[in-house]
């Protein structure tokens, strides 16, 4: 069995896999429509967000504000790419989701980051994500880290 495998003990309702990728379909066309208000209404209230830079934001009004901000300046045309690495059900009501991203201009490029997202069902059974973490992907190192220690080498 793989990481990203339900197992009986995580089984989930119908449509959750579904559910939970809406909500990533829906950041990705806030992003594109550069409406901070939409993107941050994907999170909960209480919501941790790190970006790639290390930058924490604390909840939905505060990432959705920021992202405003950023959309409105260094981020206005920009797109969001990305694709699910996987979905993982820690329980009924929890999806751990690996994917991989970036942001252009025209053509996306090569995704060189690495997101988890944790995703939670809210009482009303709509899903929101509670936790974001953004990594730039490093090739160079990573390759040298794996050159020096080949143990370090993961199999996925």
């Amino acid at each position: 069995m793989n990481a990203f495998e339900t197992t009986p003990e995580t089984a989930t309702r119908p449509g959750d896999t579904a559910a939970v990728t809406a909500v990533l379909d829906r950041l990705t066309a806030a992003w594109n429509a550069g409406d901070g208000a939409a993107y941050g209404a994907e999170f909960t209230a209480d919501a941790t967000y790190i970006t790639y830079v290390g930058t924490l934001y604390v909840g939905a009004a505060e990432i959705g504000a920021a992202h405003q901000a950023l959309f409105d300046s260094f981020l206005r045309g920009t797109r969001l790419a990305s694709e699910i690495v996987g979905i993982r059900f820690a329980g009924p009501g929890t999806a751990l989701v690996v994917t991989r991203g970036d942001v252009h201009k025209g053509r996306p490029g090569k995704l060189g980051k690495i997101q988890t997202y944790t995703v939670v069902r809210q009482a009303t059974g709509e899903w929101k994500v509670a936790a974001f973490q953004n990594t730039k992907h490093k090739a160079l190192m990573e390759a040298i880290s794996f050159r020096a220690q080949p143990a370090t080498r993961p199999a996925a």
